[in-house]
């Protein structure tokens, strides 16, 4: 089936039912299901027509032609690649066709809770990927090749690495009957609402996870594991959903973490030229991941092709690259994106004792001069019988062309020229490089320090970095809050009436003020580090990291006051005021009593239980004052 045909997948069988709108109610089959995932999808490499969609499960979920396209392209490593046996690797791709279910209570209670680094997308999917290339005699083209897709708004990689580690090899021995018994085994889990542990079993294993908290602390050692109750089979514990092995995927490029740190913290255009999926998603993710706390509020791609449908919206050179990071694998992308401002080369992982070769900041004009080994470029055809396994992945001869809406050039041989690794850049650092914690990290690699005790140091000191930097910036804004004293129910002058709409305002964010607050309390306080802090605040300014931040403490402050003055109205003495008040002013105060409380059990206001008790008490305390007939139309029966 040609994923860009907009043939609809073929039927799952079972519990599945016949496809509807998509929206499933918190007691509807599947309901519990899709909090964890939203579908499962099988592509496949038809001889005829390259990538396909075979299966998507649930069938009731709805993919448009665009993401079905997305979804099989991305889920295969390019032909560059050139990936055989098993390999796991992850993408995002854009929502399209606006919101397909509605978001339940359920959903927004977990989102409140998470961190929101961790908070589901709902612009975006993401795509973990368990891909399988093997000899086969019995296939037409010599070769198994398919991969099973979990599409999700969970940001939970780890997990659903180790989700698809169970169920991917036994999908591709048994098939449909296996992934029919694994989501139904998935609509039983509870949902991951934050700061529970839960116990998640699946195919005769027990997966044991903690969800994140917006209120846990960062550990600052090595992940220890929890305890669990004596469970048979013995659970599995993952030390967490989403973390990665920081150390590993920066391990080639050491000596840029903080470089890497600052760059990603502006929302600088960032290529990341792997040489396969696999690297490139991780490498992806651990960057983004540098600013935990702080929300990544840019775009960004684990794995990216010449075939994705915003390849000309990346690529173009009549406007500046967007803010956005890029995985990449193919080579084609060296010519393509050499206008981008940053891009760092990764190579094969290394092993874990291996020292890594720092290489030198180089100029981006260097990418066209290095000599480096040549690569075939994917239009090359293959020439040997495990050539032709190698470049058949993805078809053969597809490239930019095919992306752009052409046939295919013809076969060719060409070649490009692949860069050595390192970072391409002309940024000069803002703060001076934390030698001690380099020394410290290569010690442990010549003394053979376990991976995760040198991800504990790595996390810590990005950790520390992030929060040395954000803490001015909160300690400022909570300098903005009204002070509790002008947080009254009624409007001055008189006091009395009416009752104030809306709390007192927040003061604007200046950001002048703010840069000279940092001389009496800026992040010398807590870092050590050296350097230009007051250059990389007035970069901040201008980077949608700084934007997204501010909205969310913005409106984080304005929650919080309008909470306050709920509680300042209730414990003002109601009886007292309505007296000599007239029957429209006694009924406006229900209204506005009723709105407060409605927006406080939608759990967009932290208020305390007493205080809406008293709420509810107030607002039947007012009605029972009015006359019947104005009593039966604000409490209708």
């Amino acid at each position: 089936m040609d994923a860009g045909s907009g043939a609809e997948p073929h039927r799952a069988r079972g519990r599945l039912g016949a496809p509807c709108s998509g929206a499933r109610a918190p007691g509807a089959p599947w309901a519990r299901f899709s909090a964890w995932l939203e579908c499962v999808c099988v592509v496949t490499f038809d001889l005829e027509l390259g990538q396909a969609l075979e299966l998507v499960y649930p069938s009731d979920f709805r993919l448009t032609d665009k993401e079905k396209s997305s979804i099989c392209y991305l889920s295969f490593p390019d032909s560059h690649s050139g990936c055989l046996g098993d390999t796991q690797f992850s993408f995002r791709i854009r929502q399209c066709g606006g919101q397909r279910r509605p978001w339940h209570t359920d959903d927004r209670h977990c989102d409140s809770g998470a961190p929101a680094s961790l908070q589901r997308e709902h612009a975006h999917y993401f795509g973990y990927v368990y891909f399988r290339q093997v000899k086969d005699s019995s296939a037409r083209r010599g070769y198994f090749q398919k991969s099973l897709v979990l599409v999700s708004r969970l940001p939970f990689v780890r997990l659903f690495q180790a989700l698809l580690s169970l169920v991917a090899p036994e999908y591709f021995d048994k098939l449909t009957p296996c992934l029919e018994a694994v989501c139904n085994e998935i609509d039983q889990w509870p949902a991951p609402v934050p700061g529970q542990t839960l116990n998640l079993p699946v195919m005769g294993v027990v997966l044991q996870v903690h969800i994140p908290s917006r209120v846990d602390k960062p550990e600052s050692g090595p992940p220890a594991q929890r305890s669990h109750e004596n469970l048979l089979p013995a659970p599995v514990v993952l030390s967490s959903v989403h973390e990665l092995d920081l150390f590993r995927c920066f391990q080639p490029v050491l000596a840029h973490v903080q470089m890497l740190w600052e760059l990603v913290l502006l929302g600088e255009p960032l290529v990341v030229l792997a040489p396969s999926p696999a690297v490139s998603s991780e490498m992806v993710l651990a960057l983004t991941s540098c600013l935990q706390p702080l929300k990544f509020c840019c775009d960004y791609r684990p794995y990216f092709t010449v075939h994705d449908s915003e390849f000309k919206e990346f690529t173009t050179r009549t406007q500046a690259p967007p803010n956005v990071v890029l995985g990449v694998t193919n080579p084609f992308f060296i010519k393509t994106l050499q206008h981008w401002p940053h891009i760092l080369r990764v190579g094969e992982p290394r092993m874990s004792g291996d020292l890594p070769k720092q290489v030198k900041l180089k100029k981006p004009s260097r990418l066209k001069t290095l000599d480096t080994k040549p690569g075939l470029c994917p239009a090359s055809p293959p020439r040997t019988e495990q050539a032709q396994g190698r470049w058949g992945v993805g078809g053969a001869g597809r490239c930019a062309g095919a992306a752009k809406g052409g046939a295919p050039p013809p076969p060719r041989a060409c070649r490009a020229t692949l860069p050595s690794p390192g970072l391409y850049t002309a940024y000069t650092a803002h703060l001076h490089r934390d030698k001690a914690l380099l020394r410290r990290l290569l010690k442990g690699l010549q003394k053979k320090r376990p991976s995760d005790v040198q991800t504990a140091l790595l996390r810590r000191h990005l950790l520390e970095l992030t929060q040395s930097f954000i803490f001015p910036l909160e300690h400022y804004m909570a300098s903005l809050m009204p002070l509790q004293k002008s947080i009254t129910p009624w409007k001055a002058p008189r006091l009395t009436w009416p009752l104030s709409q809306t709390p007192p305002q927040i003061r604007p964010f200046r950001q002048d003020d703010f840069l000279r607050s940092l001389e009496h309390a800026g992040p010398q306080l807590t870092c050590v580090l050296k350097g230009d802090w007051l250059g990389l605040y007035r970069r901040f300014f201008k980077s949608p990291h700084f934007d997204g931040w501010y909205r969310q403490r913005r409106k984080e402050m304005a929650q919080k006051l309008e909470a306050l003055h709920l509680e300042a109205i209730c414990e003002a003495n109601i009886e007292v005021w309505m007296k000599g008040k007239s029957e429209v002013e006694v009924v406006d105060l229900v209204l506005k009593l009723r709105e407060r409380l409605v927006r406080a059990q939608g759990h967009q206001l932290p208020v305390k239980e007493a205080t809406l008790k008293q709420a509810r008490l107030y607002i039947e305390t007012v009605i029972s004052s009015l006359p019947k007939d104005l009593q039966v139309i604000l409490c209708p029966p």
